[in-house]
């Protein structure tokens, strides 16, 4: 073999091992922060024009009304009570009660949040609840896995009647008077 032949079959073998090695980290950033995500051209612009419009109520559920666990039906989400308490019906903290004393509550994983979910469905800074007067309102704050409410994605900012699901990652709570 010649030596311009030999050559050539090292540096190809070197850019093989290279493009293999770059694989690799390829894969392990992946597996560590997740691949990246792309919205869709479609919901980029549902958000710019639901952020032209002032928040509308969320379409009530057709669902049949849920079930307490004593077995009583729940009071209807019609309620004009207004909000002063946010339930955790299911997740890891189910049970647990938060006042609403502040006109801002703020949800996520991170530590500084008002409501802190530690699931790995939540992002960091994932919705925000805020008082509207005697109503609440919910925005989605472009989390990676959404927010539903009363089984709806939530685009945008909409009203929260009380007694209606509200589900961010494997948590959901409702507002109750």
């Amino acid at each position: 073999m010649s030596e311009l032949t030999l050559m050539i079959m090292r540096i190809g073998f070197l850019l093989l091992l290279w493009l293999f090695i770059f694989a690799i980290v390829y894969a392990l950033r992946s597996d560590l922060f997740g691949a990246p995500v792309r919205k869709l051209p479609s919901d980029a612009a549902a958000k710019r024009s639901s952020s032209n419009t002032p928040p509308q109520p969320a379409p009530a559920p057709t669902a049949a009304p849920p079930i307490t666990p004593s077995g009583g039906a729940l009071p209807s989400a019609g309620s004009n009570e207004t909000p002063t308490t946010l339930v955790i019906t299911s997740g890891a903290s189910a049970g647990t009660v938060l006042p609403l004393d502040d006109s801002v509550i703020t949800i996520g994983r991170s530590t500084d949040s008002t409501l802190a979910i530690v699931d790995e469905y939540t992002s960091t800074y994932h919705a925000k609840l805020a008082r509207n007067g005697t109503h609440w309102t919910l925005t989605d704050l472009d989390s990676t896995n959404g927010t539903k409410l009363g089984g709806s994605r939530v685009t945008g900012t909409v009203l929260v009647p009380p007694f209606t699901p509200v589900t961010i990652g494997t948590t959901t709570f409702e507002l109750r008077p």
